[in-house]
């Protein structure tokens, strides 16, 4: 008997509830708790410093973007010199590469990029870009293939703007980051 009582004491405060929340207020929003002022209620000074905050991020992180460019491309020269004087990796090297990689992942998001997929070549891609996609065929080639597409891939990051998605730009990120990947694990 006293269950049945609590039983029935939640179903009627369970409807009372919902009855409440289906309930519209006098400013026509139907929630219990009415959320504060909508930014259509900001006067029009607020809304443009707003806009122009927004506008002052979105151009720094463009900037930062080719800033993050062009640490690859000073990384990768500083690889190739290295592998140039010396011919083998070592634990520092192995350690730039990573942030090699990071750094052409964060650029890839930014562009608006994914993951490169399986490797396979594109049928319809110039045969002088297909070239320089095949593995290098030792780790100078390798690091001089990787130079050679870091550099375009900042001077493509520096043509694009804060309001373009450059494809190009994507399709060299992913093959720079897959030049990246087979140096990093090279033996």
């Amino acid at each position: 008997m006293f269950l049945r009582s609590i039983y029935i004491l939640i179903f009627v405060l369970a409807m009372t509830a919902a009855s409440a929340f289906g309930q519209q207020n006098a400013d026509g929003t139907s929630s219990l708790f009415p959320k504060g002022a909508e930014k259509e209620d900001q006067p029009i000074g607020i809304k443009e410093q707003l806009e122009k905050m927004r506008i002052e991020r979105e151009k720094k992180d463009h900037d930062d973007m080719i800033d993050r460019g062009n640490e690859a491309l000073k990384i990768s020269e500083e690889l190739e010199k290295k592998i140039n004087t010396t011919a083998q990796l070592d634990s520092n090297d192995r350690s730039k590469l990573e942030s090699l990689e990071k750094l052409l992942k964060k650029i890839r998001t930014e562009l608006g990029g994914d993951d490169d997929g399986d490797g396979t070549p594109d049928p319809d891609a110039d045969p002088a870009e297909a070239k320089a996609n095949e593995r290098p065929k030792d780790v100078v080639d390798g690091f001089k293939v990787l130079r050679s597409n870091t550099i375009k891939l900042v001077d493509e990051l520096k043509k694009t703007t804060r309001f373009t998605i450059s494809a190009a730009a994507i399709q060299t990120t992913n093959t720079v980051l897959r030049i990246t990947r087979f140096l990093k694990f090279w033996n």
